[in-house]
């Protein structure tokens, strides 16, 4: 029997994604460092908040919309900056495509396989996101060339750490795709015959180089070269966040909160916006759930600035969630890049539907007419629920959990 392309959950475009790519693509796909604690409680946060849903007096229209940065969006969802998306030949343009029909904000990572003009000629509402690697010269040309090329807001990543080893172990990603590892990955390959196909109709292998990190007149850096590069660059201070936000002289968001006392340096720093994220779980294991950390942190600095929520996002019911705790809006990750895996981009599409959705139906159930009316009263919370990290207090210690 023919499989229907359109899937009903964001886990069930996971399930889709790892028979269809190869087991070394797949695996690059999943979060986490050391024990995978963090992505882990990304996702089971979230259920322990529940509904306390109206039997009577729902609202027949219901509004999701909002803006981020400016930038009217349909919902309340935008796209996280990702790597390397070796996942369809389309890449971060087919998710760009899907952003834009669905009315919302395309978030392009530095160490994307697209270069920044062709995602910002697939979607308007384009945000570059960087990092901190480099000369201050070369992240100059960067951010130049993502202005000239349209972007309309700039995402930065601060804080990548050497949180390396996965106890399920981590797949081996070539420096390059030559002859030789072409060859050693022939087995995987050949027993996904879809995947491969995609790409044998372009003509082309997957590109592991990162087009928007090439310097003028020379060629694109490898993945492992762009990383090698970032390695060599001494880690940024508040005063470099300072300097970053007034180079790029636009909308300006720092992504990697977690803490009160970094958020209100960030506000300091004169940042329009927020996204607290703990990279998927990526970096420090054992890092609290984003949804945990979000409340404290929007109480603390919600008022000056807007603040975003990554991490753990698979449902419309999650996006509700991170509205009542003080988010503008949700990024989502893996969810979109599974959905692209599955089905191109239709498949992006039907993970923004499926979010549109559930978020609307958190919203007629709890008898709102707008997203703007979500607060912690819709939701029963255990005590101890939320993690407040970097309390300003007398204690020595930096952090009261």
């Amino acid at each position: 029997m023919r499989q229907n392309p359109w899937f009903e959950s964001v886990l069930e475009a996971q399930r889709r994604a790892k028979k269809r790519l190869p087991p070394s693509v797949y695996a690059a796909l999943v979060a986490g460092s050391e024990r995978g604690r963090t992505p882990d409680d990304n996702q089971n946060a979230f259920a322990e908040l529940q509904f306390a849903p109206r039997v009577a007096g729902h609202q027949p229209e219901r509004d999701l919309s909002t803006t981020v940065m400016g930038i009217p969006i349909s919902l309340p969802v935008i796209i996280s900056p990702t790597g390397v998306q070796a996942v369809h030949p389309d890449g971060e343009v087919a998710v760009a495509r899907a952003a834009a029909s669905r009315g919302t904000i395309m978030g392009l990572s530095s160490f994307a396989s697209k270069p920044v003009e062709e995602v910002t000629a697939a979607n308007e509402n384009t945000f570059f996101q960087m990092y901190w690697t480099g000369t201050r010269e070369t992240m100059v040309q960067r951010m130049d060339r993502a202005r000239a090329a349209g972007a309309k807001g700039l995402i930065a990543t601060l804080d990548w750490s050497f949180s390396i080893g996965r106890d399920w172990g981590s797949p081996v990603i070539p420096e390059k795709l030559d002859l030789k590892s072409m060859w050693d990955f022939a087995p995987e390959a050949i027993r996904r015959p879809k995947w491969l196909l995609a790409y044998a109709k372009t003509g082309r292998v997957p590109d592991l180089t990162a087009p928007n990190l090439q310097p003028p007149g020379g060629p694109a850096p490898t993945f492992f070269g762009a990383y090698y590069e970032w390695q060599q660059t001494a880690p940024p201070s508040w005063e470099d966040v300072e300097w970053l936000r007034r180079e790029w002289g636009g909308k300006f968001m720092l992504k990697g909160i977690t803490r009160i006392d970094d958020a209100k340096r960030a506000v300091d720093a004169g940042v329009d916006a927020i996204s607290v994220s703990n990279h998927g779980g990526n970096n420090l294991d054992t890092t609290p759930a984003t949804i945990r950390c979000l409340g404290p942190i929007a109480d603390a600095v919600g008022h000056e600035i807007e603040v975003l929520l990554d991490g753990g996002v698979r449902r419309g019911g999650d996006v509700a969630k991170a509205l009542a705790f003080g988010a503008r809006a949700v990024m989502i990750g893996r969810a979109y890049l599974w959905g692209l895996a599955a089905n191109g981009q239709t498949g992006v599409e039907n993970v923004l539907d499926l979010l549109r959705v559930g978020l609307d139906s958190a919203v007629l159930g709890l008898g709102h007419r707008s997203i703007t009316q979500f607060s912690r009263a819709d939701f029963y919370v255990p005590e101890g629920f939320e993690r407040r990290l970097g309390i300003e207090a007398a204690s020595t210690s930096p952090v009261t959990a």
